[in-house]
């Protein structure tokens, strides 16, 4: 089922896909309470001022500790939109549904038609959707592009997935699924994601965004234009996405990938480039 816009220069490979994320936070030990506390994350390491969680054997989260940074409004700075916790399957989102209800949070919903996807905060008001993704060969097209919507979730066949059996975190080969960022212009994120750095576009006509992805995923990457023109990237001292990952298989395509942006005029160092924005992904 061939679907999108193959990237026109440098293309990465099919294997790429998101790796951690790396948040500033303003207060260590509440985000810690609640993305383990809450969300059922392993605390994997921890030092002064900073901590990984994830599942056993796979970090997903770094927090960074900023005293008091402050917090974030929805879709009112440029950068983290949501990041998008994965889970292995529909019974463990039914579980994860009834566990945030329980502990009293506050929820969005939608069934994206390739997902179905539960939306939420953290306590720095950074986005976070948790999805279950649907099989592939149930994903349909439209002309060349994948066919993604909003529509309301079931919420009653997503708890009778769940089978009754109680949460019991984040399980394993829970992935951070895609990012989602809010830019300042599609056409320059276009040039930076898909011309420079190699992401298919998998569609482009949903209202100012653009999904794009490796391998045919239905997106590893969403950017929307979303939070308004006078948007301004985040500050210093607030609550921010900091850096996400980009793994790639191996050194000669991480060469190759940093050589396309570089090529774009997209410098970088230490493996690390920014966007436009000046939000930062690591490959």
């Amino acid at each position: 089922m061939p679907f999108g816009t193959p990237a026109p220069n440098y293309r990465l490979p099919a294997a790429a896909h998101v790796g951690r994320v790396k948040l500033q936070v303003a207060d260590l030990s509440r985000s810690i309470e609640f993305y383990e506390g809450k969300l059922g994350f392993k605390r994997l390491g921890a030092a002064p001022g900073h901590a990984t969680l994830g599942v056993p054997d796979t970090p997903l989260i770094e927090l960074t500790e900023r005293k008091g940074a402050r917090p974030v409004a929805p879709r009112s700075r440029l950068g983290l939109f949501h990041f998008a916790i994965l889970l292995p399957d529909r019974a463990s989102l039914g579980r994860a549904m009834l566990q945030l209800h329980q502990a009293g949070i506050d929820l969005g919903m939608a069934d994206h038609l390739v997902s179905e996807a539960l939306y939420l905060s953290d306590p720095d008001g950074l986005g976070i959707e948790i999805y279950a993704d649907r099989k592939r060969s149930d994903w349909r097209t439209a002309g060349e592009e994948l066919l993604m919507a909003t529509d309301p979730l079931d919420t009653a066949s997503l708890l009778k997935a769940a089978g009754g059996e109680p949460w019991g975190g984040m399980p394993k080969g829970t992935v951070i699924g895609h990012v989602h960022l809010h830019v300042g212009d599609l056409d320059a994120a276009r040039k930076f994601y898909h011309e420079a750095l190699g992401l298919d576009i998998t569609m482009q006509s949903y209202p100012g965004a653009l999904f794009l992805s490796a391998g045919g995923y239905h997106h590893h990457l969403g950017v929307n234009v979303w939070a308004g023109k006078s948007a301004e990237p985040a500050k210093d001292d607030e609550a921010k996405l900091l850096e996400w990952e980009l793994v790639v298989p191996g050194a000669d395509a991480r060469k190759a990938a940093l050589d396309s942006l570089r090529a774009a005029g997209f410098e970088g160092a230490a493996g690390v480039v920014a966007d436009p924005w000046g939000t930062k992904v690591r490959l």
